[in-house]
């Protein structure tokens, strides 16, 4: 898991990055309601063991940070035919539910470390970065490094719950969806940066 936490906190590092430097949030918002959900959880509710405990303190900060980031720079892409008090009902609605999921999901499954919700989330997050990446036509907030190191931050937890779990189709389902799925968004995401005159590898 500390290969997991490793490049999962260099994601989330880099979104911080890239959203300050370019005013726009990166990570999609239920996806972020589900990983600030998870991560608060499984740090006070159904605290995990050490040194996981610790990683999920960390990630918990940065996705503050990454919620801020959303809160800021979040409204210009809120249809502007709504009611902007909705920007906020619909976050924190999104947020309340998602956390009410994922509890109801670890006693549903006696899943009191959150592999199901984990994986289930990745997925979803893994199909709203492609979405969002198509609905701005944009590279903005995003990066190359970014998606590797969600990609590379998987992979690793993927490998091992396997080899715990050789017998779970369905957690062998959401393995290969997330990488199948993040592949595509990097490829999109590299193909659209060099169609904008972006070098891909400098952008950080």
């Amino acid at each position: 898991m500390i290969g997991s936490g490793l490049f999962w906190t260099i994601a989330y590092i880099l979104i911080l990055r890239r959203g300050y430097k370019d005013k726009y949030y990166g990570m999609p918002m239920a996806a972020l309601c589900a990983n600030v959900s998870w991560e608060f959880i499984f740090a006070f509710v159904y605290p995990h063991p050490q040194p996981q405990l610790y990683i999920d303190y960390l990630w918990l900060v940065f996705d503050v940070g990454i919620l801020v980031q959303y809160l800021a720079y979040g409204r210009s892409e809120f249809p502007e035919h709504l009611p902007k008090k909705l920007f906020y009902v619909t976050f924190l609605f999104t947020l309340v539910y998602c956390a009410l999921t994922i509890t109801a999901m670890a006693q549903e499954f006696n899943d009191y470390i959150g592999i199901y919700a984990a994986f289930a989330q990745n997925l979803m997050m893994s199909v709203l970065f492609i979405r969002m990446l198509l609905k701005r036509n944009s590279s903005r907030g995003q990066s190359g490094y970014i998606a590797l190191s969600k990609m590379v931050g998987t992979i690793f937890p993927s490998i091992l719950f396997y080899l715990y779990f050789p017998n779970s189709n369905l957690l062998l389902l959401l393995f290969c969806g997330i990488f199948v799925l993040d592949v595509v968004y990097f490829l999109l995401l590299y193909a659209k940066m060099k169609t904008d005159g972006i070098n891909p590898w400098k952008r950080i």
